[in-house]
Formats: structure tokens, C-alpha cells, sequence
């Protein structure tokens, strides 16, 4: 067995190493896909387009619009002269929030009062709208907590007390900056295994049946069995190489920190790359072409994308989506990734992660062996 096995495992990395296009495919796509997405996807927002419009011509008012015009989250495209200014702005899309301070607001500010600040946001962008939004509310509560103690020291407290404020001390963990690529980055070791690992699986399999050489391997001396392992073991290596390759990059070239256990890390791969060797195996049973197989990929790859949290909350999806999100191994490989690479956590807090992998694999790894098996047959 151990012979015939070994016949089968060189074959396939030989056949792996005379194909350079297939070389290129395995090295370069992850590594411009990992450069790509770490510089484009992002939830941060910068520069949001934004239209002011000064009713009130006061020296708070230049103040507070100073504030925004200094923060590189907003850029001030235009000063508008009128309301229908600002409405025309915002319905040709030149601007994606307008600020309006309407004349009295200085006063207002003065005699102690609440004094309203207008904002108008485009929310076609329904997330650009809310984190702009975010982006004012807190700037213009730093203003209003500026103004107010400015306010108690000129006036010995006597108008300062009616404006006192509650204030945050922020002692964020394990990202002291909210870097987002220290977010993303782990999220796209994950998924983009996920897309290179199903895919060769599944294609490897497949063309094998398509050009006919899997009929000719089913009449040799090789058990379904060892087939089975020979096609498997090889893109579980590859899988390891490509996981390692870009966990590499994106330390060394976007400094994402690793602060936990190497030997945890690559126990939760190992546990991951089995659930997407199971998968795609499973793809490649009810597949008899190439283009079967590409279209069943994308059918399936996306969903598990969009319902393992890398993107989109879990706990907002409705309760028959978070339910199915319990037999997706991208779920737990994501809590996994960013608790060994960020939180430096270990066995003691991921276990329930490491035990789902383990069962989502047992389990598509039982049932594609037996639907192969009897698709063989």
C-alpha cells in the first residue's frame, strides 16, 4: 500500500512541478491578491467629499468648521452660499455630507445653550454615510467639549456647570490604533486559502475524469482509498506552503504582529485545510467538467465568504443565517487566525473552535470519501 501510495504522491507533485503556469498560480495570485486587498479593502474611511454652508459668520462657527477642514476623514469641496446650493450638491453626488450652522449659533453657544448643528449625508452609501456621520459626531462633540471649559474659566464656572461632560478614556487591546489592515489581513489568509485550496482540489479531480486518465488510474494495481489520499495529501502541502507564504508577507511587508503560538496557529490550519480538502473532494464528485466544477466553486465559496463574519456581523443576520454559520470552518478559522496572530490566546480559550473544525472535517471528509468512492465505482 505504502509503495503504490508513494508512486501516487510523486506523480502528483511531479505533475505539480512541470506545470509552470501552474507554479505561477500557486505563488503569485495569493501574494497580488494579499497586496491588493491589504491596501484596498478597508472599513476605515478618509477624505469623505463634504459641503459647508456658514449661515452664522461668527468666530465659533470658522472654529468649528477649522476643526473639520484640519481632519484628513473629511474634505471640504465647497463652501456654499445657500441651502439650495447644498441640496444641488448633494443630488449630483459632488459632496457625501454637508454641514449647515445656521445663524445664531454662536449666540446660542454663549448663553450656555444647545446650540444645533445641521448635517445632511447622502445615504445611498448607507456604511460611507454612517461612519462620516460617526466621523462628526465626534468631532463636534470635542468642539463642544472645548467651548465648555473655555467657557468655565472664563466665567468662573458660573455657565461652564451647565455643560459639564462625561469623557472616554480609550484603552484599546490588542490594535491600539484601529489599524484595519491588522483586521483584514488574517481575514484574507483565510479566505484566500479557502478559494486557492477548494479550487484546486475540485479542478484536480475533475480533469482527471475529463481527459479520461482517471479511468486509466481506476484499471491500475491504486485502491480508491490510496487515489483518494494521493490526490489530497499534495494540495494539503500546498495548502500549508500557500497559508505560510502569505501569513509571511503580510507580516513582513504590512507589519501585522504575531504575538501568539506558532504550533496553535498551524494546528488550526492543519484543521482548516482538511475541511476545504473534504469540500472541495465533495465538489469534485458532482462534477464531470471543468466548468461544472467552476460554477459549483463559485456557488459555494461565496456564501461561506459572506456567512463567516469576515466582513458582516454574525450576531445581524437573521437567526436561520447564524444558524448555518455554525457548519461554515471559515467561521472558526477567522477567530482562530486573529486570536494567534493578535491576542496571542491559546488551546485554553480557542479549543471550541479547534473542536468545530474538527467535526466539520471528520464529516465532509467521511461523506466525499463515500460519494468518491461510489462515484468511482
Amino acid at each position: 500500500m505504502f509503495s503504490r501510495l508513494t508512486h501516487m504522491l510523486t506523480k502528483e507533485f511531479i505533475q505539480l512541478w512541470r506545470d509552470k503556469w501552474g507554479r505561477f498560480r500557486l505563488i503569485a495570485p495569493p501574494v497580488i491578491q494579499l497586496l491588493l486587498f491589504g491596501y484596498a479593502a478597508t472599513f476605515e474611511v478618509y477624505h469623505v467629499s463634504t459641503a459647508v454652508l456658514d449661515l452664522d459668520h461668527t468666530q465659533e462657527s470658522r472654529e468649528l468648521i477649522g476643526r473639520f477642514t484640519s481632519s484628513n476623514r473629511l474634505n471640504i469641496v465647497q463652501s456654499a452660499q445657500s441651502q439650495d446650493e447644498i441640496d444641488a450638491t448633494i443630488d449630483r453626488s459632488d459632496a457625501a455630507v454637508a454641514l449647515v450652522i445656521h445663524a445664531g449659533f454662536a449666540n446660542l453657544l454663549r448663553k450656555g445653550q444647545t446650540a444645533p448643528l445641521q448635517v445632511v449625508v447622502d445615504g445611498t452609501n448607507s456604511n460611507t454615510a454612517l461612519i462620516a456621520l460617526g466621523y462628526v459626531n465626534t468631532i463636534a462633540a470635542q468642539f463642544s467639549q472645548d467651548y465648555a471649559t473655555d467657557m468655565a474659566e472664563r466665567t468662573q464656572g458660573v455657565k461652564g456647570l451647565k455643560l459639564v461632560q462625561v469623557t472616554i478614556a480609550q484603552r484599546p487591546w490588542y490594535n491600539p490604533d484601529f489599524n484595519g489592515r491588522w483586521f483584514f489581513i488574517p481575514g484574507l489568509i483565510a479566505t484566500i486559502t479557502l478559494v486557492m485550496l477548494v479550487n484546486l482540489t475540485a479542478f484536480a479531480v475533475v480533469r482527471e475524469r475529463e481527459v479520461g486518465t482517471l479511468e486509466q488510474i481506476m484499471v491500475s494495481p491504486i485502491r480508491p482509498a490510496e487515489f483518494i489520499l494521493g490526490k489530497t495529501v499534495p494540495f494539503f502541502v500546498v495548502g500549508l506552503g500557500i497559508a505560510g507564504l502569505i501569513s509571511i508577507a503580510g507580516i513582513l511587508w504590512f507589519h501585522i504582529p504575531f504575538v501568539g503560538n506558532p504550533l496553535v496557529f498551524v494546528s488550526g490550519t492543519m484543521l482548516y485545510l482538511l475541511s476545504l480538502l473534504a469540500l472541495g473532494l465533495l465538489i469534485s464528485t458532482v462534477c464531470s467538467t471543468q466548468q461544472q466544477a467552476f460554477a459549483t466553486n463559485f456557488f459555494v465559496v461565496n456564501p461561506l465568504f459572506t456567512l463567516s463574519g469576515f466582513s458582516f456581523p454574525i450576531t445581524s443576520m437573521p437567526d436561520v443565517l447564524q444558524w448555518l454559520t455554525y457548519g461554515n470552518p471559515l467561521r472558526y478559522y477567522l477567530v482562530v487566525i486573529r486570536g494567534t496572530f493578535l491576542k496571542g490566546i491559546g488551546l485554553a480559550v480557542l479549543w471550541p473552535d479547534f473542536l468545530a473544525m474538527a467535526i466539520i472535517a471528520t464529516v465532509l471528509l467521511t461523506v466525499s470519501i463515500l460519494r468518491f468512492r461510489k462515484s468511482l465505482e
